[in-house]
């Protein structure tokens, strides 16, 4: 498991894999370029996905984890095609982010565009203030 900067302080995003082991791209399976950073209305998940479409695309949330899943298809290669570079990946991927605590993740919001998911997690809303009142007393009548 790696662990990823997102800011010149002392938070961090843990990256994670269900697909682990060194040869999952062998197997089939990839991990799309991921940026994640902080602005002042909160985080920023920026995942590079060229060739998608966002109906291919799934994201689940539990608790501070953020999961990007889904599958890019290989549909441009002629079928009887002799690589001399494949850089590009196809198949199934899926991406673990365990967000630092302090954001909602149940308010965010993704968009996809240009090859690119972009999902913006805001802080946690602050409590409110606890407000004082008064009650009136009744004479008990």
């Amino acid at each position: 498991m790696a662990v990823t900067k997102i800011s010149s302080s002392t938070q961090f995003v843990t990256r994670a894999s269900a697909i682990s082991g060194r040869d999952s791209a062998a197997n089939g399976h990839w991990v799309p370029n991921t940026d994640v950073y902080a602005t002042d209305c909160g985080l920023v998940v920026k995942v590079e996905l060229a060739g998608m479409r966002s109906e291919n695309l799934e994201i689940t949330v539990e608790g501070n984890r953020l999961r990007i899943s889904g599958d890019r298809p290989d549909t441009c290669r002629a079928p009887k095609a002799s690589f001399l570079v494949m850089e590009i990946n196809y198949g199934p991927f899926e991406s673990i982010l365990e967000l630092p605590h302090g954001y909602d993740l149940g308010q965010a919001k993704a968009s996809y565009l240009n090859g690119f998911l972009r999902i913006e997690v805001p802080p946690i809303a602050p409590p409110q203030a606890l407000k004082t009142t008064k009650l009136t007393i009744s004479d008990g009548k």
